[in-house]
């Protein structure tokens, strides 16, 4: 496998030092596509952990402190939304697992550094799922989907109720009771995760994954879900976890790997280290990777998966797309959904969304 590929803002990340002998028409590039990955102020945040930041061009580095400081007050703002919706459930007294951004962020893990957020995930107890929500409905949060056919396709076949909106502050939250569909391919053992999860210190009821789940969890959202818009953030977030939880624990590598064919996620972990060494060059070691290869897709299938991963994983933006970039997208979004539903329901689910949109336009 290769190093980071050319490809401006994974090699803004990577080579971060680099940044300071690019010219203006170099840094447009960088800063447009680091602005379409959503990574931009994760930039900022390592040129200024390198201590560079000062030293970049007035322009480009406007726009650096900029999404700085956004990302910084959603990370705020965040901490007070988890406080409000532990408020909310204490009386159901379910734990509550943070998932992803919410997680990194909490737990003060480097992941968190420049990351900007759309929601709040959460995982909870299947068996307390009624309860939760009932909870939350009554602290002013409602559903986003009204239409019936939203709402049985997230309860029926979803590892997740449709998302919420909190009716003053319009932040969302989105509950999973489950890690991946019950219906999916790829099926994780949630029950195993969610008993692992470790507390928040400091924060009664509040959990984050333990480090290998955490990770795992991030790679079956990005390579197993089909949402795609913002997959070089999700893939920048797993090389950060990657390499924390590597440098923290030099018994970390052997522990994500046994753990990733314990809980069934061996699959998503593979195309993980795969791809976050092929975009982001992050450092697998090679008996990892050769332990890695229990989660291989047979090579045919991986020639595909690569033409695939390799253009809809980049960011969303003109100067790194080419003619097949939009049909990689679109394959990998019905790659998602075949994953996660019976083939008759599949066809049904995308002819009606196909349908709503040529409706809507």
């Amino acid at each position: 496998m290769s190093g980071p590929m050319n490809v401006a803002a994974a090699k803004a990340l990577t080579r971060t030092e680099t940044l300071i002998d690019c010219s203006l028409g170099d840094w447009d590039i960088v800063i447009r596509q680091c602005r379409a990955a959503k990574v931009l102020a994760k930039l900022a945040a390592r040129l200024e952990d390198h201590g560079l930041l000062d030293l970049i061009p007035e322009a480009p580095r406007r726009h650096l402190i900029s999404a700085h400081l956004v990302a910084r007050r959603q990370n705020q703002a965040v901490e007070i939304e988890v406080e409000q919706i532990r408020k909310a459930l204490a009386r159901t007294q379910a734990p509550i697992v943070l998932l992803k951004g919410a997680a990194y962020a909490m737990a003060g893990l480097p992941a968190a550094r420049g990351r900007v957020f759309a929601d709040i995930d959460i995982l909870v107890p299947r068996e307390r799922l009624a309860d939760v929500e009932a909870a939350l409905m009554l602290h002013g949060w409602i559903s986003t989907h009204h239409d019936a056919y939203d709402q049985r396709y997230y309860r029926q076949w979803m590892h997740e109720i449709p998302p919420m909106q909190h009716i003053k502050r319009g932040t969302v939250i989105d509950v999973h009771h489950a890690i991946t569909p019950i219906t999916s391919r790829i099926r994780a053992d949630s029950k195993k995760m969610l008993a692992a999860a470790a507390p928040l210190p400091g924060h009664d009821r509040l959990f984050v994954l333990a480090p290998e789940d955490m990770v795992l969890h991030s790679a079956t959202h990005l390579f197993l879900e089909g949402e795609l818009d913002s997959g070089f953030r999700d893939l920048a977030d797993i090389d950060t976890l990657l390499t924390h939880f590597a440098a923290a624990d030099d018994s970390f590598w052997e522990r994500l790997m046994e753990r990733a064919v314990e809980v069934g996620l061996a699959r998503p972990l593979f195309y993980a280290f795969r791809y976050t060494e092929k975009i982001l060059g992050t450092r697998i070691p090679p008996r990892i990777q050769a332990k890695a290869a229990v989660g291989s897709p047979a090579r045919p299938l991986l020639s595909l998966m690569d033409a695939l991963f390799l253009r809809a994983l980049r960011p969303k933006h003109s100067t790194v797309a080419d003619r097949f970039t939009g049909i990689a997208r679109w394959m990998l979004y019905v790659r998602g959904h075949w994953l996660r539903m019976p083939l008759p329901l599949l066809v049904y689910h995308l002819a009606r969304k196909a349908l709503a949109v040529e409706q809507s336009g």
